[in-house]
């Protein structure tokens, strides 16, 4: 049948969702079907019959029930719940609700077009010839999206807008006036305006278009639009911030402590272009350490109330694709007036700590200060500094062929600090916290952006010597202001999800690992050791994917309940305010305490902090895309070539396979494994050919070959070839 004839052909209307409705506002009335098409507005005699014929299934599926000839009410057992949809990529859906102890299906047939991620009224109800609860979708309470990324398909009167989403289970009908210039097989961004109760699909009109598929800046377009985030800044916004005054003035110096001349130096990404972040190091007369975490006072320009702020809230984070950044901040802020570049002065908001040499907390200060940076390091002249450490102290260090002339002081200052990180980090290992170094692919990219090699990121001893100052200024800022009871913006981290742990020790114990269930402890501890002993192992990435799955998720909330990952009972971001806004409102209210102002409105900053987290996991979204698509980019190159791999996933469908030398991951399909005929056997979440019993299970090593790449799909389909005996 065409699309066309799909659209327009006449059918039965299903009008079971609005009888639950009506039904449901009023538990303790009944209804007969000429009260129920009245408040339907329906007087035809067809819909008649058709609400009779429902009300009559419903009945026979003990939903409802005939209190007299005719009249019906909602069965006093039914229950109702308000709860989030989320989809598969089968038309089906699971109904989520912090009410329920699981989550419950959702057939096709009742999710009386509702979508993925929608707030919806759910009625919860058993099928007779199932066991198992199931959900149907009686009100939708809140969309979760209106915008959808696609290619448009142009018919003669009228367009189809279909999304690459996999969880998106209808087209969205365009009426010919609402393409506005799209042209066939275009993608475009179009906004959902209505669906019509006898439309199979929702009604739309093209908003943007984003180019031709496959593209590179179409896609990267598309995947921001995808997630509602901008790729560029309103004119107006640009104007404000290019009008502020961004100099260093002798007045608001006067105001702020001053440590110019206390030697301080960043260390960041080579190809970093913001710094948030610089540490300053002096040896006091008592022989403890004075280390300073200076951070770019942000809110001394983003004031609040302003179409900055507003602009700033609203992005809420800088979005880190493959192949850009897309800030928070306009440029003259985030590149120049608020970062810490070398030989400036710089506005800071700093934690000024004073450690002993078991690197212990003997004194804080908190404030606003004016730093000037010495030296700007990459974290690979940082660390050729740290590994030189055996031998004579270096004044020069030789990296790529360049050698780079450090002053002694930064040498020693980076070397100590180095020692004392190493403490702060055994000390936390010991009180239960998670080490999790996942390795990062990476991507050598040529002037059109073009992916060339791929490569991994991996976290060193100059890595870690920030992360530990960095950790221990958002713990002490948030204890400082924790203890005293007042609003604060907390980054927390609830503890994982048992049943996710005995999963991921089902997968574990086919390598040989465990973990040890006795207590919170023992279990922090079983997983260290995990992560430890897959290092540079095969099945690395997927024991450190699977056992991230684990965790719960962190967010940004005004109410403590400690981070379990990393052994903190109090912890904040306050050290990257250029590109998250939670530092920046934390910035805020710690300066609002400093000066003697009370606690502030706890709802307010609540909502704040699920704003922030939304968009926070918005951006990560958006962020893994690019990576997805940057790998499929990579490995169209790559078609004729012969890839080791490992078994990362097994369904009913087929094997997912992680090429070790890239991390590339694509689906090798059940149907084209030719060597035997395979079936799903879920009790060894492996796949077993029926003749020959092969045994294709997570972590084994097989080859592969690509089959297809999908760019517009961000999907890589491989050729299984053989195992790896």
């Amino acid at each position: 049948m065409s699309k066309k004839s799909k659209k327009l052909g006449k059918k039965q209307k299903d009008f079971t969702a609005q009888i639950f409705k009506i039904l449901s506002k009023e538990p303790s009335k009944s209804f007969n079907y000429k009260q129920i098409a009245a408040v339907l507005e329906l007087s035809d005699t067809k819909s008649r019959n058709e609400i009779i014929r429902d009300l009559k299934i419903l009945k026979s599926q003990d939903k409802i029930h005939e209190t007299d000839r005719g009249k019906y009410q909602i069965i006093s057992k039914s229950e109702y719940y308000e709860g989030i949809i989320d989809m598969t990529s089968r038309k089906t859906g699971y109904f989520v609700c912090d009410e329920l102890e699981d989550d419950v299906f959702i057939p096709f047939i009742n999710l009386n077009h509702a979508l993925d991620g929608d707030k919806v009224k759910a009625y919860i109800y058993n099928r007779r010839s199932s066991r198992r609860p199931e959900a149907e979708v009686l009100e939708i309470l809140e969309r979760a999206k209106t915008e959808f990324v696609g290619v448009i398909d142009i018919q003669k009167n009228f367009a189809f807008v279909t999304t690459t989403n996999a969880k998106m289970y209808t087209d969205i009908f365009i009426p010919k006036n609402k393409i506005n210039g799209a042209q066939h097989g275009e993608v475009v961004l179009v906004s959902m305006e209505d669906w019509p109760k006898k439309a199979d699909s929702p009604f739309g009109t093209v908003i943007k278009i984003l180019g031709k598929p496959g593209e590179h800046n179409t896609e990267i377009h598309a995947i921001l639009a995808e997630y509602g985030l901008p790729y560029d800044f309103p004119i107006e916004v640009e104007t404000y911030a290019n009008k502020i005054d961004t100099s260093i003035t002798e007045e608001e110096i006067a105001k702020r402590r001053d440590m110019r001349n206390i030697l301080t130096f960043t260390i960041d990404p080579k190809d970093a272009k913001d710094f948030d972040d610089a540490l300053s190091f002096q040896v006091l007369e008592n022989g403890n350490y004075e280390i300073g975490v200076h951070i770019a006072d942000v809110s001394h320009y983003v004031k609040e109330g302003t179409i900055l702020d507003d602009e700033a809230y609203n992005r809420a984070t800088s979005v880190y694709l493959v192949d850009r950044v897309v800030p928070m901040l306009p440029e003259v802020l985030s590149n120049f007036a608020c970062s810490l570049r070398p030989h400036e002065e710089k506005y800071t908001f700093s934690a000024v700590f004073q450690l002993n040499k078991k690197a212990e907390v003997v004194d804080s200060w908190f404030g606003r200060t004016v730093i000037y940076s010495d030296q700007r390091f990459a974290y690979e002249e940082a660390q050729a500094i740290i590994e030189g450490k055996s031998d004579i102290i270096p004044a020069e260090i030789s990296l790529t062929g360049a050698t780079y002339n450090v002053p002694l002081p930064i040498v020693e200052a980076t070397l100590k600090l180095d020692e004392l990180a190493k403490i702060l980090r055994r000390k936390r290992m010991a009180n239960g916290a998670i080490s999790f170094d996942k390795v990062e692919v990476k991507f050598h990219l040529n002037q059109n952006a073009e992916p060339t090699g791929v490569y991994f990121k991996q976290s060193k001893d100059a890595n870690h010597l920030i992360e530990e100052f960095m950790l221990l200024a958002n713990r002490k800022v948030a204890e400082f202001i924790g203890k005293q009871k007042k609003t604060f913006v907390y980054r927390i981290h609830d503890e994982p999800n048992e049943d996710k742990l005995f999963g991921l020790q089902n997968v574990i114990t086919k390598f040989g690992y465990s973990i040890n269930f006795k207590s919170k402890e023992t279990i922090s501890k079983s997983l260290n050791t995990l992560l430890e002993e897959v290092q540079g192992k095969k099945e690395q990435n997927l024991v450190d994917t699977l056992a991230i799955r684990t965790m719960s998720k962190a967010a940004y909330s005004t109410e403590n309940i400690g981070h379990y990952g990393l052994a903190f009972d109090y912890y904040s971001h306050f050290t990257s305010p250029i590109r998250r806004y939670p530092d920046v409102m934390a910035h805020r209210l710690l300066q609002h305490y400093i000066d003697g102002g009370k606690s502030v409105n706890e709802e307010d900053y609540e909502e704040k902090c699920r704003h922030s987290s939304d968009m926070e996991n918005l951006a990560a979204q958006a962020e893994r895309d690019s990576i997805k698509y940057m790998q499929v980019k990579y490995m169209q190159d790559h078609k004729d070539e012969e890839f080791l791999g490992v078994i990362s996933g097994v369904t009913e469908w087929g094997i997912y396979v992680e090429i070790i030398e890239n991390k590339c991951e694509g689906m090798c399909r059940i149907r084209e494994i030719k060597d035997d005929y395979y079936t799903f056997d879920e009790k060894q979440y492996a796949l077993v050919g029926e003749v020959s019993k092969n045994i294709l299970q997570l972590g084994d090593e097989v080859f592969v070959k690509v089959k297809n790449a999908d760019l517009v799909k961000k999907q890589l389909d491989f050729w299984y070839l053989r195992k790896n005996e």
